[in-house]
């Protein structure tokens, strides 16, 4: 599959190429991040008009949560303008709690709640629905980490990530995962619990801080500019709203399918968990932090979701 990485390559050199884009890349800094600003927001308004009016307010809303998560992950790059490198443990610290976020969000706010509906829908047979459901969503990821080249996050810990080539492979993983974090997101609104949505939406926006910054960090130590470092970080979360939107509009059109969707959801995210995030955390000797950090995330997100639901 390294093709896909030559075809994003080339769209990317035809982009720096195109008329358009140097002259704006010519305009004095305000102007020109005016530009793209102006374009963002122009953007927002076709798509969040279309959705509302196709749809209703609570599509637009879950989507509008599914593109603010996917923004944590620029929030979470910002140290990068400071720093070139920071701790082992600190970023040990910052990736166990960011597991124990997404563990509660994945059991409080997926599979308690897609159980209670696989029995609303199914009499009897949720608990196997939203098991399958979490059956498919890990094997999704295991099939887009097997054909899709990609790094894990043990190549940050070992500062072997010296070349743009492999930056791009862990950027393409980090974008391969964030996909279905906001498709939980999308189906949690799907579901109409707005209070459920919002919970996982904070959820998925404090998991994504750790993984901005490991995206950023490679790049300013390769020389990026620093803010393009921050940018490239941020683009890699503006997939989520992608997920997001597939699993809100999917739940809302087919509501039978909502169980199995929140199990897939959970799946994808609990494979996420086991097969990058602790294994990175608990490598060289260096659990104790990452464990405890965890039960701290996990904690905190319980408390959250008793709180706002």
């Amino acid at each position: 599959m390294l093709n896909i990485q030559k075809t994003l390559e080339d769209y990317y050199l035809r982009l720096q190429a195109h008329p358009k884009y140097l002259h704006v890349m010519t305009l004095p800094l305000m102007q020109r991040w005016g530009v793209f600003i102006g374009l963002f927001l122009l953007s927002q308004i076709l798509v969040f008009g279309s959705l509302y009016l196709i749809f209703d307010k609570v599509v637009v809303i879950g989507f509008l949560a599914s593109v603010l998560a996917g923004l944590a992950t620029g929030i979470g790059a910002l140290p990068a303008l400071f720093f070139k490198n920071i701790s082992d443990r600190l970023f040990n610290g910052l990736l166990g709690a960011a597991a124990g976020v997404m563990l509660a969000a994945t059991a409080f706010s997926l599979l308690v709640p897609g159980l209670d509906y696989g029995e609303q829908i199914w009499p009897g047979k949720g608990l196997w629905i939203v098991s399958a459901g979490m059956l498919i969503g890990a094997l999704f990821l295991h099939f887009a980490d097997s054909r899709l080249p990609h790094l894990h996050f043990d190549s940050v810990s070992d500062h072997s990530l010296d070349s743009l080539q492999k930056i791009s492979l862990f950027i393409i993983a980090i974008t391969i995962h964030n996909f279905p974090e906001g498709m939980s997101v999308g189906v949690s609104f799907g579901s109409g619990d707005m209070n459920n949505g919002l919970v996982l939406s904070i959820a998925i926006a404090l998991q994504n801080l750790p993984e901005g910054l490991a995206v950023a960090l490679p790049l300013v130590g390769l020389g990026y500019n620093k803010w393009k470092a921050v940018a490239i970080a941020t683009l890699t979360g503006l997939v989520e709203p992608v997920g997001g939107l597939l699993g809100i509009t999917m739940v809302t059109v087919f509501s039978s399918i909502l169980p199995i969707a929140m199990g897939f959801a959970a799946g994808a995210m609990l494979f996420v968990i086991s097969e990058e995030i602790i294994p990175e955390t608990h490598a060289k000797g260096r659990s104790r932090i990452a464990t405890f950090s965890l039960m701290a995330g996990f904690i905190i997100m319980m408390i959250l979701d008793k709180i706002l639901t």
